[in-house]
């Protein structure tokens, strides 16, 4: 059984590779023309195509280009109405002979929309007559009998993908904008939520510069933080972490006696508690720490951020 699934993988991942080497102009066209376009993206397919068509869609969605999915075989009974003129349309059909899909051709160049065809056949009706054609095609399918689409559809998935990431990028679609999509999200939450949302704020370990070592120790085993605070909240003087701790029990022989300020980070990083939870992370991973205390606007200590305790 492993063999046959390395089997399949390969055949699909050759597939793909052999539709890669012939994208041309015809997809930064259709790129293009997407982009041009004030109406929305409709993408239609039949069958196994359908279910490719309808995760091509979502993507669309969710990335930015505002999309829908429309059944072929229930365009003729009203849904045909749901395309406006402006709109762009994506007919997608493997052997490019699809009668559901190919009726839809003569409305679509009635109502002058552009389309595009995604298909395996760069001859056949439907490549034929699309404003523009991508070809998906592949030398082999996964399945052993050549029958059920698998390398096909694979390659015709990734097509999707390739043209919403080129939209994406041309229209510079930020992780703002994406968290705007997926607000239920770890990603939407870090982007929508504030740092005063999640941030410490009960028992914080604050400690006096005069505390000794042992008050140290006590204050940062209380807190559960990692960390105390050396100062008030009205005056921060700075922190010292475990981490700070276990270097100076190598770097002092007589540590107990050394004053908690010569273990002390005078500079301790500090965010305003209105920043968003992103800003606040893409700030720890690039400074490489894991903690940050939080001011108010007046400048107060109100909390402490620590990314490891986020989901």
């Amino acid at each position: 059984m492993k063999s046959i699934a390395q089997k399949v993988f390969d055949i699909e991942i050759s597939s793909l590779q052999y539709v890669a080497s012939m994208i041309d102009e015809q997809f930064s066209l259709a790129v293009d023309a997407i982009l041009r376009s004030n109406g929305r993206l409709v993408v239609c397919g039949m069958g196994k195509s359908g279910h490719i068509s309808r995760k091509i869609s979502a993507t669309f969605t969710s990335t930015g280009t505002p999309s829908f999915f429309m059944h072929p075989a229930e365009a003729f009974h009203g849904d045909l109405g749901m395309i406006s003129a402006g709109d762009v349309v994506i007919l997608v059909s493997y052997s490019g002979e699809t009668e559901e899909v190919l009726k839809i051709v003569p409305y679509l160049q009635y109502n002058k929309n552009t389309f595009i065809a995604i298909t395996g056949n760069s001859g056949s009706t439907l490549a034929k007559n699309a404003t523009y054609h991508l070809n998906v095609c592949v030398k082999q399918e996964a399945c052993p009998l050549e029958l059920a689409p698998t390398s096909s559809t694979t390659a015709t998935l990734v097509m999707g993908d390739a043209l919403a990431v080129a939209l994406m990028t041309a229209r510079d679609f930020s992780p703002a904008d994406f968290a705007r999509f997926h607000p239920g999200g770890r990603l939407g939450r870090k982007l929508l939520v504030r740092v005063k949302d999640l941030m410490r704020t009960d028992k914080l370990p604050f400690i006096d510069r005069t505390a000794s070592f042992t008050q140290l120790v006590l204050q940062m085993s209380e807190g559960k933080l990692g960390m105390v605070i050396v100062g008030s909240p009205q005056k921060v003087e700075g922190v010292i972490t475990d981490g700070d701790l276990r270097r100076g029990l190598v770097k002092y022989q007589d540590i107990y006696h050394l004053p908690i300020t010569d273990l002390m980070n005078p500079s301790p990083k500090i965010i305003n508690e209105h920043e968003l939870v992103y800003d606040a992370e893409e700030l720890m991973m690039e400074r490489k720490i894991t903690t940050l205390l939080v001011h108010n606007n007046e400048n107060i200590l109100t909390g402490v951020y620590q990314i490891f305790n986020q989901a």
